[in-house]
């Protein structure tokens, strides 16, 4: 008997033991997401971007074929090549290609007719369109891309002389961690992607991989939901995840903003408050209506923005090193995180992350020398 209850007490020591390091490592994980949070809110007021490159090319007409213009990061993007372009003295076009494929395929032929001196490919993927950026390449006209895949910088085996973008492991990991440091570690999430774009899956699956480290959270569902069609299906599919998880939902992870225009109005139809659960924080783009959002505290708590304007900038940096075939510039921005507690600085009052680190003048320079 004594040796029975010499083992029970082993076995209780153990499993106690064993409860401390879990919950020590759970403890160490919050902190953690805590501590990359808080580094992520900070104001992006230094410029770290590029010094030196080649003098402006003189004029040249580039064309801009976006995957959708109803999407508010790649409007934001074609703002800043326009802008751009004006500065470095050239002349720009925008195609938009609707959302689909075929209007993409469409907008791409008649990029590659008008025989400009380069193309932005703003927001789809290069597997999508190989046969026309094989036909970019043979007429020896260069692409930069805009989200055009999960990596940033150069991709020759597609074609595209550089892809700007931030890294979305990082977008992800603090778009997922802000859940877990907010929730204190017992996020309940639901993540919606679409699995047309591969940057999409990427970054959702990043997002669960990050959730799933968390001992206390739970991914609810992974929703692959097409982002041309929120406006249509987000409404009656928010619904159904209410009556599936209830107040287990605590937060909602997207990889763009675009999902949470249409969700409003069913969690405030089934007496959700805007500031309440489910906590809904994109990991992209930063779109005015989600600043608004975050604004006014209603249904969305955060972004992880792009420097879209900034990286309209960049884009056509990238254009002017590949007319004077040097190397791309190598530059990839850090991860922002927008709350309400920050929602004000580095361009906030214009709704939009355009960080004050003089990044126009800089650029200027580059080009002037």
């Amino acid at each position: 008997m004594k040796k029975f209850s010499a083992r029970l007490g082993a076995i209780a020591i153990a499993v106690t033991a064993a409860s401390f390091a879990s919950q020590a490592l759970a403890d160490e994980f919050l902190d953690m997401a805590k501590k990359k949070v808080e580094v992520a809110t900070m104001s992006k007021s230094t410029w770290d971007g590029p010094t030196t490159g080649p003098k402006a090319a003189a004029a040249k007409t580039i064309v801009f074929v976006a995957a959708d213009l109803k999407n508010g990061g790649i409007l934001g993007v074609s703002k800043g090549v326009e802008e751009a372009a004006a500065a470095i003295g050239w002349n720009v076009r925008v195609l938009d290609g609707q959302g689909s494929v075929s209007a993409r395929t469409a907008a791409l032929n008649q990029a590659l007719a008008l025989k400009p001196g380069g193309i932005v490919v703003g927001g789809f993927d290069t597997t999508e369109q190989k046969v026309a950026f094989e036909n970019a390449s043979k007429a020896g006209i260069p692409l930069v891309g805009w989200h055009s895949g999960e990596k940033p910088g150069p991709n020759t085996t597609a074609g595209l002389f550089a892809n700007v973008t931030t890294t979305a492991d990082d977008v992800s990991e603090v778009a997922a961690l802000s859940a877990v440091a907010d929730s204190g570690g017992k996020a309940g999430v639901v993540i919606f992607t679409d699995s047309q774009y591969a940057i999409a899956v990427y970054k959702a699956r990043a997002m669960e991989a990050v959730i799933k480290k968390c001992g206390g959270c739970t991914v609810l569902s992974f929703e692959d939901s097409p982002i041309s069609e929120s406006s249509t299906r987000m409404p009656q599919l928010t619904t159904s995840l209410l009556q599936r998880f209830g107040d287990k939902w605590t937060h909602s992870l997207a990889i763009n903003d675009l999902y949470f225009d249409f969700m409003g109005s069913s969690l405030q139809a089934a007496g959700k408050k805007g500031d309440g659960t489910p906590k809904a924080v994109s990991a992209g783009d930063g779109s005015e209506a989600a600043y608004q959002r975050i604004r006014s505290k209603r249904y969305q708590a955060g972004t992880v923005p792009e420097p879209l304007n900034m990286q309209g900038w960049q884009i056509v940096d990238e254009l002017n090193r590949a007319f004077a075939k040097v190397a791309w510039s190598g530059y990839v921005p850090k991860v922002h995180l927008v709350t309400a507690d920050n929602v004000g600085k580095d361009g906030g009052p214009k709704n939009l992350f355009d960080p004050d680190n003089g990044y126009r003048n800089e650029y200027k320079k580059i080009w002037a020398k």
